[in-house]
Parts: structure tokens; C-alpha cells; sequence
């Protein structure tokens, strides 16, 4: 089972305030870092690092192609990451305050350079067991949907950050919904997380959703089907990366053991599934940074041996 992430690549501008800016004020920070960051990059190296095949399709500036390295030595293939010449890289201004919160500008550039040949080179290659992953940073998103349904291939999406488009797209054809609580109340106009959770098992019956709720836990949801486990309580830095480490984790395990029973997996292996990838996101929220905070499976292993009985 291999990964196929159409996903963003962005070079993240992290500033540690005391506090988010507000209007017509100016703030100093503490401290300033660039790394590489973006939902997709992030996602694609968390599955790697978790032990999956990972491709990643995407594009950046031809001057930034030394910000993939970090993708590259995670074991991710970048053969389909393209390197343009009239559209900047992608990039993320991210406020971070002292108790490990996050604010985030976005500027999609390269991101949406995404085209139709791109699109076919990545899933000619691809087999029938094979996950196609989505975040909301790149376009084509449903023609990526499309082609992928077309082939037979399973398809993750994870609809952040939320925007209106994301209701024209072809959900229907989605295998895994992966979402937080501000994503799944605006994706079905609910104004309580129960009443989101009851209208998306509703609305997307072929759907498998995954609910994630912070420090609160997550859940997984699908007919009868109903998972829920905590989160683990660390001392949190900086959460950037926490749900895309999540479902980098929690995509490479689901897969696999779905494959391999061949049927949807029982509730007790959900629920190791979805404890292994709070765990890697509790290891990632204690580290400074996107990428760079993302742990590696024997890390998220010690974890799990450390504070499950």
C-alpha cells in the first residue's frame, strides 16, 4: 500500500509573540525561524516517518527546491514534485504564543499550479490498494477526486483549512473524512460538534470520519461503528503540526490493517490505531516547528509503552 499525496509544500515564517497581533498593532517577537512546513509536506512526511511508501505531488519555486530536502530524507518520493519558474513557493506567516498556540496567513502560490498531466503521471503508476491523500492548500482537488474514484483508488481528505469551495467537490467519492471541530461544524452548518457529528455520518454514509477534538481526543465514525479515545496530556510547545502528524500516522495504520482484514477493522484495533496517532501528535506539539517536530515511529513506539498500561 502506497500513499499518493496531492498535497501543499510551503516554507513556513515562525514568529514566537507574546500574544496573536491585533488590528493596527505593532508586535515584537521573540524569536523568528523558517523551515519547511505545509499541510501536505507535513502529512507526507508524518506517514513516511510512520513507515509508509509515501509519493508526494506538489510544486515549488525553482529557487526553494532546496526546502524539500527535509521530505526527501524522510523517505518520501519526490518524482512528481515540480519545479516552476513564474510562481512563488507557497508560504505560511505563523504567529505562535508562549503557551504553544497558532495563528496562520497563508499564500498559496505554487500550491495551485497543479495541472491535469501532473495529475495522470502521479496515478499511472498507481495500484488498486493505494490511498490517495488531500488536504484544502492545493487546486484540482476534485478533479484529483475524480481521476482517483475513476481508478478504484481509496481517497482521504482532510478539508483544511475549510472554505465554501469545498462543498462542490464530489464528497461523495471521498473513502475518509478527516476533520477537526471548527472544519466539521462549517462543512455542515452545525453549531455544536454533536450536532455536526450526527449530520456528517448522515450526509456522507460511505464516508469513514475521523473527529478529531484536540485536547479532548478524537473519533472515529462510521454506521454502528463508534470509536472514541482521549488525547495524552503533555506540556505543549507549539501545535502547528499536531493534526497533520495525526493523520499522517493514523492514515498509514488504518490503511494497512484495513487491507489486510479486508473488511472494516474491529473496534478494538481502531482504537490502537487511533491511540498510536495521538501519540505521535503528543510528541509532536512539545517541539518547535512543523516538519522538524514530527517524531519518527520507534519515538511514537516508546510513547505508547511509556503511558498506556
Amino acid at each position: 500500500m502506497a500513499i499518493i499525496n496531492f498535497g501543499s509544500i510551503n516554507i513556513d515564517h515562525v514568529y514566537l509573540v507574546p500574544h496573536f497581533v491585533k488590528p493596527g498593532e505593532t508586535l515584537s517577537s521573540t524569536d523568528y525561524h523558517s523551515v519547511l512546513g505545509g499541510k501536505g509536506a507535513n502529512q507526507s512526511i508524518a506517514a513516511a516517518l510512520a513507515g509508509s511508501d509515501v509519493k508526494h505531488v506538489g510544486s515549488v519555486h525553482k529557487n526553494d527546491a532546496g526546502f524539500t530536502h527535509s521530505i526527501r530524507a524522510s523517505g518520501v518520493d519526490c518524482t512528481h514534485i515540480k519545479e516552476q519558474t513564474s510562481v512563488a513557493t507557497g508560504h505560511a506567516i505563523i504567529q505562535v504564543t508562549e503557551d504553544g498556540e497558532n495563528a496562520i496567513v497563508l499564500f498559496s502560490g505554487a500550491n495551485h499550479a497543479l495541472d491535469l498531466q501532473q495529475i495522470d503521471d502521479a496515478l499511472e503508476v498507481a495500484s488498486p490498494n493505494d490511498w490517495v491523500l488531500l488536504q484544502n492548500e492545493t487546486n484540482a482537488i476534485g478533479s484529483v477526486i475524480n481521476a482517483a474514484a475513476k481508478k478504484g483508488l481509496k481517497v482521504a481528505f482532510n478539508p483544511a483549512p475549510m472554505t465554501r469551495d469545498v462543498h462542490r467537490l464530489p464528497l461523495e467519492k471521498v473513502d475518509l473524512l478527516i476533520v477537526n471541530e471548527v472544519e466539521a461544524m462549517q462543512l455542515v452548518d452545525a453549531d455544536s460538534i454533536d450536532k455536526a457529528q450526527t449530520e456528517l455520518a448522515s450526509r456522507y454514509p460511505q464516508s469513514r470520519i475521523v473527529l478529531t477534538l484536540g485536547k479532548k481526543g478524537v473519533r472515529f465514525i462510521h454506521g454502528k461503528t463508534f470509536v472514541e479515545v482521549p488525547a495524552f496530556t503533555v506540556d505543549a510547545l507549539d501545535t502547528t503540526a499536531a493534526g497533520d502528524t495525526f493523520i499522517g500516522y493514523f492514515l498509514k495504520h488504518y490503511g494497512e490493517l484495513n487491507l489486510a482484514q479486508a473488511q472494516d477493522t474491529s473496534a478494538e484495533s481502531l482504537k490502537k490505531i487511533l491511540q498510536t496517532a495521538c501519540a505521535a501528535s503528543a510528541i509532536a506539539v512539545t517541539r518547535p516547528g512543523a516538519a522538524p517536530s514530527i517524531p519518527h515511529e520507534m519515538e511514537v513506539e516508546a510513547f505508547l509503552e511509556e503511558h498506556l498500561p
